[in-house]
């Protein structure tokens, strides 16, 4: 009898192989697009405190020199450290700028925050926003930066070089006092109204003592008024970005540490602030 030897081509495994090797690939694509989606977000919602505008020292208990008011590692009444822990509970991370705004100082952050910027009588040597200063953030801001500004009252904060960077949007904080508190027996003449439930969707009575008024023009619109009916807050967008303009450093720790009388409700207000702020995010290219 003859043998016929019949190769046969082992075609199934060579189309696994196959098969195998696009899969990697489609893994490879899947993974790294899931990497840049969770580094764009860790850098979208990264909020970024201004310490350069607003750099108050006092002396500390060692006798030297140390910051304080508005910071996110003050945890006395005058730190921002409870409105800090809201934006971490809200998957944000947070840091501080030191240095003026640049394109560079401000890389990585999504969110800035400028405080009360210094006046001589808080600060021997202040850093007063200059136009250059106002530029970069107006850059910043245009390329999709969320900006916040935060004046106070005209006798406690540095109005006329705060107005270079809000006249960039439309903006200008007033010479004037607004929701005058002269002590707590009288907590009800800071209640504010609350214009626009877009951002404020879960407080309902928020407060604000001694604050000055805003004049706005353009698209930005008013989202809270002071007693006497006055704009004490404003949203407006500029290019991909956002701005959100306030008369009062508002939620520094002593007004959202349970200390308001019952029925004010800055903590949720607070809480309400920095998810609409996180949620205006984005690639900033």
């Amino acid at each position: 009898m003859k043998c016929v030897v019949v190769e046969i081509p082992i075609i199934a495994p060579a189309r696994n192989l196959i098969f195998i090797k696009i899969m990697k690939r489609k893994l490879f694509v899947v993974v790294l697009f899931v990497y840049s989606i969770v580094i764009f977000k860790a850098g979208a919602q990264t909020v970024a405190l201004d310490y350069y505008f607003n750099h108050e020292t006092h002396i500390g208990k060692n006798g030297e020199a140390q910051r304080f008011h508005y910071t996110w590692e003050d945890t006395a009444n005058s730190g921002f450290s409870i409105w800090g822990n809201i934006f971490k509970s809200k998957g944000a991370g947070l840091t501080s700028i030191d240095v003026a705004p640049t394109q560079n100082s401000l890389k990585g952050a999504g969110i800035y925050i400028i405080v009360d910027p210094d006046t001589k009588k808080e600060s021997p040597n202040p850093n007063y926003i200059s136009q250059v200063d106002a530029d970069n953030i107006a850059q910043w801001v245009k390329a999709g930066g969320v900006l916040v500004m935060m004046a106070n009252d005209s006798a406690n904060v540095e109005l006329e070089h705060f107005n270079t960077l809000a006249g960039k949007f439309g903006l200008h904080f007033n010479n004037d006092m607004q929701n005058h508190v002269i002590d707590d027996a009288h907590f009800n003449d800071g209640a504010v109204t609350i214009s626009n439930k877009t951002i404020f969707k879960t407080a309902q009575k928020p407060f604000m003592k001694d604050v000055c008024s805003i004049t706005i023009s353009g698209q930005a619109k008013s989202v809270l008024l002071s007693t006497s009916g006055a704009t004490i807050a404003v949203v407006t967008s500029y290019g991909k970005g956002t701005v959100f303009a306030i008369s009062d450093p508002w939620f520094y720790n002593e007004y959202v540490n349970g200390r308001l009388p019952a029925g004010f409700d800055n903590d949720k207000a607070a809480a309400d602030l920095a998810g609409y702020l996180i949620s205006k995010t984005h690639s900033i290219n």
